[in-house]
């Protein structure tokens, strides 16, 4: 598998089973536009946007997704999945690596896995998951897992463009360096423009985390952190 920047490549597969998935009902297209302050442009953060159903709607379809450690780093370094999705956390270094979340609803524990090696997880409730790495403290990733499947990404302009059958949803913008924006449409058969939703990261801050057992990491192991991204 080639790299690809900021692990588009698995992110463009995901979308491609929730274009498939939501496309099967008649209905219209949805296109609008995610407005992003406080984001360089040097900096390269997914934004994407969800259609929950307002009343009766489909039910989510689960997906199997990839969340791969290559170079010390997860890549991608977030996915929106529907809830019931199971994440394979495959390892391409040829290091150990040890994946973990202490996020609710559901903390889980891969354990310590070998190059080449792949643990997976079922995310059975939907929420926000911080991923890290017991080893590496640089290695963090994040995982929304939303009660719908109706999931896209805007591109680098911030438009999107979703299908969906016809009823009222709730629609929502979201990034990790963000709290999201949410705007209700209703979907006939003509196309719908939703207002611009707007996200602000002006205010993020990166902050360290704790390892797996609630405790800082070695000071050796942030140093080799420092010199990594000096190369």
């Amino acid at each position: 598998m080639t790299m690809e920047p900021k692990g588009r490549i698995a992110a463009a597969v995901l979308l491609a089973t929730f274009w498939l998935g939501s496309s099967l009902a008649h209905g219209a297209e949805v296109s609008g536009r995610v407005h992003v302050r406080g984001r360089t442009a040097a900096l390269s953060v997914p934004t994407y946007v969800y259609a929950e159903p307002l009343g009766r709607g489909p039910a989510p379809v689960p997906v199997r997704a990839k969340l791969l450690q290559r170079s010390k780093a997860f890549q991608p370094r977030s996915l929106v999945l529907p809830v019931g999705s199971l994440v394979d956390f495959l390892n391409e270094d040829l290091i150990f690596h040890n994946v973990f979340s202490l996020s609710s609803p559901h903390p889980f524990d891969l354990g310590l896995y070998r190059a080449g090696a792949s643990r997976s997880q079922t995310f059975n409730e939907p929420g926000f998951y911080r991923v890290f790495c017991n080893i590496h403290p640089q290695m963090t990733a994040v995982l929304l897992v939303v009660p719908t499947s109706f999931i896209t990404e805007a591109d680098d302009s911030g438009t999107y463009r979703i299908d969906l059958p016809p009823g009222r949803y709730r629609l929502t913008a979201w990034s990790e360096r963000s709290q999201p924006a949410t705007t209700e449409v209703t979907v006939g058969s003509a196309s719908v423009i939703p207002p611009e939703l707007t996200l602000d990261e002006s205010k993020f801050v990166e902050m360290r985390h704790k390892n797996k057992h609630g405790q800082d990491y070695p000071k050796d192991a942030y140093a080799r952190m420092r010199e990594q991204r000096a190369r």
